[in-house]
């Protein structure tokens, strides 16, 4: 998966990933602003396990809901392109309950790179990606299904990739909450790619709007001669490596 790929000829609630919210505010427009020790989207650093600056702001009317999130990030650059250092993702979609216990979101979700030239670099195709996705939450528990309408993350001849992830919120009381997640990207032909995340993060609101949170991250990702299809040779860097990941958000 080329979005998360930096190795020499090769090329993220938890607090460490973007992802599309399930359950929003009441309505009106909400904002968020924040930092995480490292931006892990589905289990792989984006930023060569360095710090990144993220935020937000989400619009939400009954159901409906629209949004934008930006992150710095690092792994085009790495990849050899001359630009694309932020990552801007705008969605939007509309939840809704079935039932007192079942509900649904569905939507679509654009990974905009500005200005990169990751397409400029041989075996690459440009990192822009459009993916739908529909999830189902019963009780504490969600099922999301992303899919790709394009190009995935840079991966040439990767349209019709999917991601497949379920996830848990528990209160476990003093204002803390539990969070396992674990995910399948599959990259249609790229199967080297293709590998299963997982993550448990403890988060707490530790005064109004301002939130933090700790990550455990890991991945299953292929490997070559003992060598992760995610290494970044040229700084040494195994970006699917396990990890833990601090963050702090506040909403507003």
């Amino acid at each position: 998966m080329k979005k998360l790929i930096t190795s020499a000829g090769l090329a993220a609630i938890a607090a460490t990933s973007f992802v599309p919210a399930v359950a929003m505010a009441d309505d009106g427009v909400a904002f968020n602003v924040g930092v995480v020790s490292d931006y892990r989207y589905r289990g792989i650093s984006q930023t060569r396990l360095k710090p990144a600056l993220q935020g937000g702001v989400d619009y939400t009317k009954g159901g409906l809901y629209l949004g934008a999130w930006a992150s710095t990030i690092k792994w085009i650059k790495d990849a050899g392109a001359t630009k694309g250092s932020v990552e801007l993702d705008l969605y939007g979609g509309y939840k809704g309950a079935i039932s007192e216990a079942l509900s649904y979101d569905v939507g679509l979700l654009r990974y905009e790179y500005l200005g990169n030239k990751l397409g400029d670099v041989a075996g690459f195709a440009n990192a822009n990606t459009t993916e739908i996705y529909g999830a189902l939450t019963f009780g504490p528990a969600t099922a999301k299904l992303s899919y790709s309408l394009t190009d995935t993350f840079g991966n040439v001849n990767s349209e019709g990739s999917y991601y497949f992830d379920l996830s848990a919120g528990f209160d476990v009381g003093g204002g803390f909450m539990v969070t396992p997640h674990i995910g399948y990207q599959d990259i249609k032909n790229g199967s080297n790619y293709s590998y299963t995340d997982y993550s448990l993060t403890v988060s707490k609101e530790v005064v109004p709007g301002l939130s933090v949170s700790l990550a455990a991250v890991g991945t299953n990702t292929r490997t070559v001669a003992g060598t992760s299809y995610y290494y970044n040779a040229t700084y040494g860097k195994d970006l699917a490596k396990s990890g833990v990941v601090l963050g702090l958000k506040y909403s507003f």
